[in-house]
């Protein structure tokens, strides 16, 4: 059994098949990261901020360019509404990138103050399902795999409608967008503990979730998104249950401290992003044909655009190359024979291994420099778009 003073996860064996594993990874970047955001109170503008479709996807393109970890770009419509999406996907080709997951918006409407598909209101009803079956022709257009559904509905006050009838709306609304789906689409429900509703989210949970999911049928999954539970919540345990269901779609990967996802993932608890891809690897989620995505949801209201996405794919990426150092035959012997802490001794021995030289050096192997934030500040970028970029409307969360 490997122990503290000999780690298996230092062989080097170890470490090239780790590097094997690591060169198919693949992280979808959002295109509303590159945008202005903020919180409720603020919204602080950056110099050469995208003011198109098109311009966020070449910025995606740039943390592709020094990463080689972020060859697709997740839309958000309407944010990112364009005349032709067939042009916008030979634009995403041409630099380097395609189009992947479509997110829909059915939040940011005055009709949906009292919710969207679970609105009382049937009128209001129809015009969320014609958009969410808008964001399917969109998927035709880009060749896109996944439609991306959250829901901000829910309620406020006890009373205020009836819970019931609102989940019977819910599945009306997703049985039509899900025989709207071509035969190799999918749709990820994604689920939120709370906010904007304070009483009572439709979809507040991934049982909820999952329990849509599996009326559906097998091309709906459930999207996890690591900001969106309740403190202390065991997100390990949701990816190990549901990868074992079948129903794992999606990741939305994100940090935070109370319960939503403005931060950086990994930067408020690395080891927790590792005890996530330990499982996803356990439970066959990084296999090459899983179709698990993993994609970033997280805005950068203080730190520059391109750089925050490149940190992020990175603090990914280390959290997945230490998961793949475990040594699962000593772990799972330590289990067998119930030594407790020798089996948390595996764990320890991998997520406490250095795995930036290793990194340093796969990059190097790939083509790329070996520091993806030097490679790109000494690159420029950042300095030609803030003068080239002015004028025009800046894109910003909602634009």
């Amino acid at each position: 059994m490997a122990t503290a003073n000999t780690p298996a996860t230092s062989t080097a064996g170890a470490q090239e098949t780790a590097k094997a594993a690591l060169s198919r990874q693949e992280i979808e970047l959002p295109s509303w990261a590159f945008a202005n955001s903020g919180t409720r109170f603020k919204v602080f503008g950056q110099p050469g901020v995208p003011r198109t479709a098109e311009e966020k996807i070449d910025d995606a393109a740039q943390v592709h360019r020094f990463t080689g970890l972020a060859p697709s770009v997740a839309l958000h419509i309407p944010w990112d509404r364009v005349d032709d999406y067939g042009t916008l996907a030979d634009h995403a080709r041409a630099a380097g990138v395609r189009i992947g997951t479509i997110n829909a918006n059915v939040f940011q409407d005055d009709d949906y103050k009292l919710g969207s598909v679970t609105n009382p209101d049937p009128r209001v009803r129809r015009k969320a399902t014609d958009h969410l079956l808008e964001c399917v022709d969109v998927m035709d257009a880009t060749g896109s795999r996944d439609l991306k559904l959250w829901f901000a509905d829910g309620t406020n006050y006890p009373g205020q409608d009836d819970i019931r009838a609102r989940q019977d709306r819910l599945a009306e609304a997703l049985d039509e967008v899900y025989a709207r789906l071509g035969p190799n689409q999918r749709i990820q429900l994604e689920y939120k503990l709370f906010e904007p509703s304070f009483y009572t989210t439709d979809v507040p949970d991934w049982g909820t979730s999952y329990a849509h999911c599996l009326r559906l049928g097998d091309r709906a999954k459930v999207c996890v998104d690591t900001g969106h539970h309740a403190p202390h919540t065991n997100i390990e345990f949701i990816v190990a249950f549901l990868l074992r269901e079948g129903k794992l779609g999606s990741f939305d990967f994100n940090s935070r401290f109370y319960a939503d996802d403005d931060l950086m993932v990994g930067a408020a608890d690395p080891f927790q992003l590792f005890r996530i891809m330990y499982e996803v690897i356990r439970g066959g989620g990084y296999d090459a044909d899983s179709g698990v995505v993993f994609m970033l949801d997280q805005c950068h209201n203080i730190e520059p655009k391109i750089p925050g996405q490149i940190r992020s794919v990175l603090n990914v990426q280390e959290a997945t190359a230490k998961a793949l150092l475990v040594d699962a035959e000593a772990l799972a012997a330590a289990q067998r024979s119930g030594d407790v802490l020798g089996a948390n001794a595996v764990l320890m021995d991998a997520y406490n291994t250095d795995v930036r030289p290793m990194l340093a050096e796969l990059r190097q192997e790939n083509g790329l420099g070996p520091d993806p934030m030097a490679a790109y500040a000494d690159s420029g970028y950042g300095q030609r778009i803030a003068a080239e970029r002015v004028g025009g409307q800046q894109a910003g969360w909602g634009a």
